[in-house]
């Protein structure tokens, strides 16, 4: 909302309540949970929680460490790197750090149902890494959107009234000025189809 001051004149919008989505709704977080909730439908028991622990950990925890250790030696501003040119070197940890669980998966025998949403997830930062060389494509919104279809797919397609959540955080980034409609739009579509991975279990 744009405010005015005392003499009358237009200030910059307040954009607290987008500033305060995107943080919360970040994708380290909603990794955190959507994997655990993953992790407990595949095994169908608490083990499972422990898979999606793993899960989180290579898909989000470590992704995220990197970003602040970057950011602590002065390489990024902020969590956001908003310049794409800079995105890159996230993506390539992101896919090794994601790789690394799935063998680990692998090796201990891990419930099939995560396996296949930490794949699809690989899967999805590829495509994510490849459109980001031409075009700023958004991964908040593809991560939201992710989280979302791979719920519904494991456990109900009520889940798929998350996307109301995911919405928001689209809203959020356009609203900061990180993103366009149509990059939030094409990441969002992009999450849908990690769920297509379900399609091969």
């Amino acid at each position: 909302m744009t405010t005015t001051d005392s003499t009358g004149t237009a200030s910059a919008p307040d954009h607290t309540l987008a500033r305060r989505v995107t943080d919360v709704l970040q994708p380290r977080n909603l990794l955190l949970v959507g994997m655990l909730g993953i992790g407990l439908a595949a095994a169908g028991e608490w083990t499972g929680l422990l898979w999606g622990l793993l899960g989180a950990l290579c898909a989000g925890i470590v992704p995220a460490g990197y970003i602040e250790w970057e950011r602590g030696r002065g390489t990024w501003g902020d969590r956001h790197v908003v310049d794409r040119t800079k995105r890159a070197p996230i993506f390539f940890v992101i896919l090794g750090s994601i790789g690394a669980g799935s063998a680990v998966m692998v090796l201990g025998g891990a419930p099939t149902g995560i396996l296949a949403a930490m794949l699809a997830l690989w899967a999805m930062t590829v495509v994510l890494l490849a459109v980001n060389t031409v075009w700023k494509i958004s991964v908040d919104a593809s991560v939201a959107s992710a989280v979302v279809a791979l719920l519904a797919a494991v456990h109900s397609p009520w889940w798929l009234l998350g996307y109301a959540m995911a919405a928001a955080v689209s809203w959020s980034r356009v609203a900061l000025g990180y993103h366009t409609v149509g990059q939030v739009t094409a990441g969002t579509a992009l999450g849908a189809a990690t769920a297509g991975a379900f399609l091969f279990v």
